[in-house]
Protein backbone atom coordinates (compact mmCIF):
# COMPACT_ATOMS: atom_id res chain seq x y z
CA UNK A 1 0.00 0.00 0.00
CA UNK A 2 2.99 2.24 -0.60
CA UNK A 3 2.02 3.50 -4.16
CA UNK A 4 0.10 6.30 -4.31
CA UNK A 5 -2.27 4.60 -7.58
CA UNK A 6 -3.06 1.71 -4.65
CA UNK A 7 -4.04 4.18 -2.14
CA UNK A 8 -6.62 5.57 -4.04
CA UNK A 9 -8.80 2.69 -5.11
CA UNK A 10 -8.16 1.52 -1.24
CA UNK A 11 -9.26 4.78 0.01
CA UNK A 12 -12.27 5.02 -2.17
CA UNK A 13 -13.48 1.36 -1.22
CA UNK A 14 -12.91 1.91 2.43
CA UNK A 15 -14.81 5.51 2.43
CA UNK A 16 -17.50 4.61 0.94
CA UNK A 17 -18.41 1.58 2.60
CA UNK A 18 -17.89 3.16 6.40
CA UNK A 19 -19.91 6.01 5.09
CA UNK A 20 -16.84 8.40 5.65
CA UNK A 21 -15.50 6.36 8.21
CA UNK A 22 -18.87 7.12 10.43
CA UNK A 23 -20.39 3.58 10.63
CA UNK A 24 -18.32 0.41 11.74
CA UNK A 25 -20.96 -1.58 11.81
CA UNK A 26 -23.80 -2.84 9.52
CA UNK A 27 -27.02 -0.88 10.85
CA UNK A 28 -29.70 -3.87 11.16
CA UNK A 29 -33.12 -3.57 10.94
CA UNK A 30 -33.31 -6.22 10.54
CA UNK A 31 -34.43 -5.64 7.13
CA UNK A 32 -35.78 -9.13 5.12
CA UNK A 33 -32.50 -9.40 3.47
CA UNK A 34 -30.16 -9.46 6.51
CA UNK A 35 -32.92 -12.03 8.12
CA UNK A 36 -31.55 -14.27 5.18
CA UNK A 37 -27.87 -14.08 6.31
CA UNK A 38 -28.79 -15.83 9.06
CA UNK A 39 -28.69 -19.51 7.41
CA UNK A 40 -26.13 -17.95 4.78
CA UNK A 41 -23.86 -21.40 4.93
CA UNK A 42 -21.83 -20.14 1.91
CA UNK A 43 -20.73 -17.63 4.32
CA UNK A 44 -19.90 -20.02 7.05
CA UNK A 45 -23.49 -19.80 8.85
CA UNK A 46 -25.63 -22.29 10.04
CA UNK A 47 -28.51 -23.26 7.82
CA UNK A 48 -30.63 -22.84 11.29
CA UNK A 49 -32.36 -19.52 12.53
CA UNK A 50 -29.87 -19.42 15.37
CA UNK A 51 -28.72 -15.91 14.84
CA UNK A 52 -25.50 -16.16 13.02
CA UNK A 53 -26.68 -13.48 10.66
CA UNK A 54 -26.87 -10.77 13.14
CA UNK A 55 -23.66 -12.48 15.12
CA UNK A 56 -21.45 -11.93 12.72
CA UNK A 57 -22.60 -9.29 10.93
CA UNK A 58 -20.87 -6.44 8.88
CA UNK A 59 -17.67 -5.00 11.43
CA UNK A 60 -15.02 -2.46 10.76
CA UNK A 61 -14.94 -0.44 7.61
CA UNK A 62 -14.96 -3.03 5.31
CA UNK A 63 -17.97 -4.48 6.52
CA UNK A 64 -16.34 -7.70 7.65
CA UNK A 65 -19.20 -10.65 7.16
CA UNK A 66 -20.02 -14.06 7.93
CA UNK A 67 -18.61 -16.06 10.28
CA UNK A 68 -16.00 -17.68 7.81
CA UNK A 69 -14.88 -14.33 7.42
CA UNK A 70 -14.21 -13.76 11.10
CA UNK A 71 -12.20 -17.10 11.15
CA UNK A 72 -10.18 -16.13 8.08
CA UNK A 73 -8.95 -12.56 9.56
CA UNK A 74 -8.28 -14.65 12.51
CA UNK A 75 -5.97 -16.97 11.17
CA UNK A 76 -4.76 -14.47 9.00
CA UNK A 77 -3.84 -12.20 11.94
CA UNK A 78 -2.43 -15.32 13.73
CA UNK A 79 0.09 -16.05 10.64
CA UNK A 80 1.21 -12.93 11.00
CA UNK A 81 2.26 -13.72 14.17
CA UNK A 82 -0.03 -11.32 16.17
CA UNK A 83 -1.53 -12.61 19.12
CA UNK A 84 -5.21 -11.83 18.35
CA UNK A 85 -8.49 -12.70 20.39
CA UNK A 86 -10.78 -15.72 18.45
CA UNK A 87 -12.75 -13.05 16.51
CA UNK A 88 -15.42 -16.60 16.08
CA UNK A 89 -15.57 -17.17 19.63
CA UNK A 90 -15.80 -13.01 20.29
CA UNK A 91 -17.09 -11.60 16.67
CA UNK A 92 -17.21 -7.71 18.66
CA UNK A 93 -13.50 -7.69 19.21
CA UNK A 94 -12.87 -7.20 15.63
CA UNK A 95 -14.01 -3.71 16.34
CA UNK A 96 -10.89 -2.80 18.51
CA UNK A 97 -8.06 -1.42 17.94
CA UNK A 98 -5.63 -2.55 16.32
CA UNK A 99 -7.98 -5.26 14.93
CA UNK A 100 -10.42 -2.54 12.97
CA UNK A 101 -7.94 -1.08 11.44
CA UNK A 102 -6.71 -4.22 9.94
CA UNK A 103 -9.79 -6.11 8.60
CA UNK A 104 -9.62 -3.80 5.54
CA UNK A 105 -5.76 -4.65 5.03
CA UNK A 106 -7.06 -8.13 5.25
CA UNK A 107 -9.43 -8.25 3.26
CA UNK A 108 -7.56 -6.14 0.54
CA UNK A 109 -4.55 -8.53 0.72
CA UNK A 110 -6.15 -11.87 0.93
CA UNK A 111 -8.51 -11.06 -2.35
CA UNK A 112 -5.41 -9.86 -4.48
CA UNK A 113 -7.01 -6.77 -4.79
CA UNK A 114 -3.45 -4.41 -5.32
CA UNK A 115 -3.78 -6.81 -8.68
CA UNK A 116 -6.73 -4.85 -9.96
CA UNK A 117 -5.60 -1.30 -8.38
CA UNK A 118 -2.51 -1.63 -10.27
CA UNK A 119 -4.40 -2.03 -13.26
CA UNK A 120 -6.72 1.01 -12.34
CA UNK A 121 -9.51 -1.10 -12.60
CA UNK A 122 -12.49 0.32 -10.31
CA UNK A 123 -15.26 -1.84 -11.04
CA UNK A 124 -13.28 -5.28 -10.29
CA UNK A 125 -12.39 -3.97 -7.16
CA UNK A 126 -16.01 -2.99 -6.11
CA UNK A 127 -17.47 -6.47 -7.68
CA UNK A 128 -14.69 -8.21 -5.57
CA UNK A 129 -15.85 -6.09 -2.09
CA UNK A 130 -19.11 -5.69 -2.61
CA UNK A 131 -20.13 -9.02 -4.66
CA UNK A 132 -21.57 -6.29 -7.32
CA UNK A 133 -21.97 -2.93 -8.20
CA UNK A 134 -23.76 -1.61 -5.70
CA UNK A 135 -22.64 2.01 -5.06
CA UNK A 136 -20.41 2.28 -7.94
CA UNK A 137 -20.71 5.67 -9.27
CA UNK A 138 -19.77 6.59 -5.77
CA UNK A 139 -17.21 4.50 -5.53
CA UNK A 140 -15.68 6.31 -8.80
CA UNK A 141 -16.80 9.66 -7.41
CA UNK A 142 -14.65 9.19 -4.28
CA UNK A 143 -11.47 7.23 -6.31
CA UNK A 144 -11.51 10.52 -8.52
CA UNK A 145 -11.45 12.95 -5.57
CA UNK A 146 -8.70 11.01 -3.64
CA UNK A 147 -6.87 10.95 -6.58
CA UNK A 148 -6.96 14.62 -7.63
CA UNK A 149 -5.36 15.55 -4.23
CA UNK A 150 -2.84 13.15 -4.33
CA UNK A 151 -1.99 14.56 -7.72
CA UNK A 152 -1.52 18.11 -5.88
CA UNK A 153 -5.32 19.59 -7.00
CA UNK A 154 -8.04 20.43 -5.28
CA UNK A 155 -10.38 18.20 -4.70
CA UNK A 156 -13.44 19.09 -6.96
CA UNK A 157 -10.90 20.56 -9.53
CA UNK A 158 -11.44 18.19 -12.62
CA UNK A 159 -11.30 21.09 -15.14
CA UNK A 160 -8.00 22.30 -14.26
CA UNK A 161 -6.74 17.95 -14.34
CA UNK A 162 -8.56 17.99 -17.81
CA UNK A 163 -7.08 20.90 -19.16
CA UNK A 164 -3.69 19.57 -18.18
CA UNK A 165 -4.24 16.52 -19.75
CA UNK A 166 -5.32 17.92 -22.44
CA UNK A 167 -9.01 16.13 -22.59
CA UNK A 168 -12.32 17.27 -23.39
CA UNK A 169 -12.56 19.95 -20.32
CA UNK A 170 -16.68 19.06 -19.28
CA UNK A 171 -15.82 18.32 -15.29
CA UNK A 172 -17.03 14.78 -16.12
CA UNK A 173 -14.99 12.31 -14.36
CA UNK A 174 -15.58 9.44 -17.33
CA UNK A 175 -13.54 7.09 -18.03
CA UNK A 176 -11.00 8.37 -20.01
CA UNK A 177 -10.57 11.07 -16.84
CA UNK A 178 -10.09 8.22 -15.07
CA UNK A 179 -7.51 6.48 -17.15
CA UNK A 180 -5.58 9.75 -17.52
CA UNK A 181 -5.99 10.13 -13.20
CA UNK A 182 -4.62 6.39 -12.63
CA UNK A 183 -1.67 7.23 -15.39
CA UNK A 184 -0.98 10.54 -13.48
CA UNK A 185 -1.07 8.58 -10.18
CA UNK A 186 1.65 5.71 -10.95
CA UNK A 187 3.85 7.92 -12.62
CA UNK A 188 4.52 9.31 -8.83
CA UNK A 189 6.21 6.36 -8.01
CA UNK A 190 9.75 6.00 -9.79
CA UNK A 191 9.70 2.77 -12.20
CA UNK A 192 6.41 1.49 -11.86
CA UNK A 193 4.64 2.25 -15.24
CA UNK A 194 7.63 -0.14 -16.22
CA UNK A 195 5.98 -2.91 -14.64
CA UNK A 196 4.38 -5.46 -16.03
CA UNK A 197 1.73 -5.95 -13.77
CA UNK A 198 0.69 -2.33 -13.84
CA UNK A 199 -1.61 -1.19 -16.79
CA UNK A 200 -3.30 1.57 -18.09
CA UNK A 201 -6.97 1.89 -16.95
CA UNK A 202 -9.41 0.31 -18.74
CA UNK A 203 -11.55 2.89 -20.96
CA UNK A 204 -14.84 1.30 -21.50
CA UNK A 205 -17.04 3.78 -23.22
CA UNK A 206 -20.69 3.19 -22.71
CA UNK A 207 -22.45 3.05 -25.90
CA UNK A 208 -26.16 3.37 -26.29
CA UNK A 209 -27.62 0.18 -27.63
CA UNK A 210 -29.53 1.51 -30.94
CA UNK A 211 -33.54 0.29 -30.60
CA UNK A 212 -35.10 -1.82 -33.47
CA UNK A 213 -36.92 -0.09 -36.09
CA UNK A 214 -39.75 -2.68 -36.69
CA UNK A 215 -42.04 -2.08 -39.87
CA UNK A 216 -45.19 -0.40 -39.27
CA UNK A 217 -46.90 -2.85 -41.39
CA UNK A 218 -45.55 -6.03 -38.74
CA UNK A 219 -46.59 -3.53 -35.90
CA UNK A 220 -50.50 -2.36 -36.99
CA UNK A 221 -52.97 -4.07 -38.31
CA UNK A 222 -52.51 -4.42 -42.63
CA UNK A 223 -55.52 -2.29 -42.69
CA UNK A 224 -54.33 0.53 -40.90
CA UNK A 225 -50.98 0.65 -41.74
CA UNK A 226 -50.19 3.90 -43.59
CA UNK A 227 -46.73 2.84 -45.11
CA UNK A 228 -47.85 0.33 -47.21
CA UNK A 229 -51.25 1.62 -48.61
CA UNK A 230 -50.09 5.18 -49.46
CA UNK A 231 -46.99 4.51 -51.43
CA UNK A 232 -48.73 1.58 -53.43
CA UNK A 233 -52.17 3.52 -54.21
CA UNK A 234 -50.27 6.46 -54.74
CA UNK A 235 -47.31 4.88 -56.84
CA UNK A 236 -45.20 7.85 -56.99
CA UNK A 237 -45.98 8.89 -60.57
CA UNK A 238 -45.65 6.01 -62.00
CA UNK A 239 -48.25 4.03 -64.26
CA UNK A 240 -51.47 2.46 -63.02
CA UNK A 241 -50.20 -1.03 -63.93
CA UNK A 242 -46.69 -0.49 -62.12
CA UNK A 243 -48.67 0.91 -59.09
CA UNK A 244 -51.08 -2.31 -59.16
CA UNK A 245 -48.10 -4.72 -59.35
CA UNK A 246 -46.21 -3.32 -56.16
CA UNK A 247 -49.75 -3.30 -53.92
CA UNK A 248 -49.43 -6.22 -51.64
CA UNK A 249 -52.25 -8.33 -52.07
CA UNK A 250 -54.06 -7.48 -48.47
CA UNK A 251 -54.11 -4.11 -49.70
CA UNK A 252 -55.62 -5.00 -53.21
CA UNK A 253 -58.26 -6.83 -51.76
CA UNK A 254 -59.25 -3.85 -49.47
CA UNK A 255 -59.33 -1.65 -53.12
CA UNK A 256 -61.63 -4.14 -54.50
CA UNK A 257 -63.67 -4.73 -51.67
CA UNK A 258 -64.45 -1.18 -51.58
CA UNK A 259 -65.08 -0.22 -54.90
CA UNK A 260 -67.11 -3.12 -54.72
CA UNK A 261 -68.73 -1.41 -52.11
CA UNK A 262 -68.84 2.03 -53.86
CA UNK A 263 -70.42 0.28 -57.28
CA UNK A 264 -73.11 -2.02 -54.88
CA UNK A 265 -73.93 1.99 -53.50
CA UNK A 266 -74.56 3.42 -56.65
CA UNK A 267 -76.43 0.56 -58.55
CA UNK A 268 -79.03 0.94 -55.31
CA UNK A 269 -79.31 4.21 -55.64
CA UNK A 270 -80.10 4.36 -59.15
CA UNK A 271 -82.50 1.15 -58.81
CA UNK A 272 -84.22 3.10 -56.05
CA UNK A 273 -84.39 7.03 -58.26
CA UNK A 274 -86.01 4.90 -61.00
CA UNK A 275 -88.25 3.30 -58.68
CA UNK A 276 -89.40 6.72 -57.47
CA UNK A 277 -89.87 8.36 -60.84
CA UNK A 278 -92.01 5.20 -61.73
CA UNK A 279 -94.34 5.68 -58.78
CA UNK A 280 -94.25 9.43 -59.33
CA UNK A 281 -95.51 8.88 -63.15
CA UNK A 282 -98.02 6.68 -61.99
CA UNK A 283 -99.38 8.70 -59.53
CA UNK A 284 -99.97 11.51 -62.27
CA UNK A 285 -101.68 9.26 -64.14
Amino acid sequence: MDRPHRLAQYFAQLMHESGDFRYDREIWGPTPAQQRYDTRTDLGNTPENDGDGFRYRGCTGMQLTGKDNYRQFRNWCRAAGLSCPDFVKDPDAVNTDPWEGLVPLFYWDTRDLNRWADEGDCETVTRKINGGKNGLSDRFDRLARISLVLLGYRADNVLQFQADQRLQVDGDVGPKTRAAMHTALVALTPGEAARPEVKAAPVTEEKPVPVPVTPPSLDTPWWKSKEVITPSVIGGGASLVTAIGGIPWQNLLLILVAFGGIAGFLYWRKNADRKAVAKQVEGMA
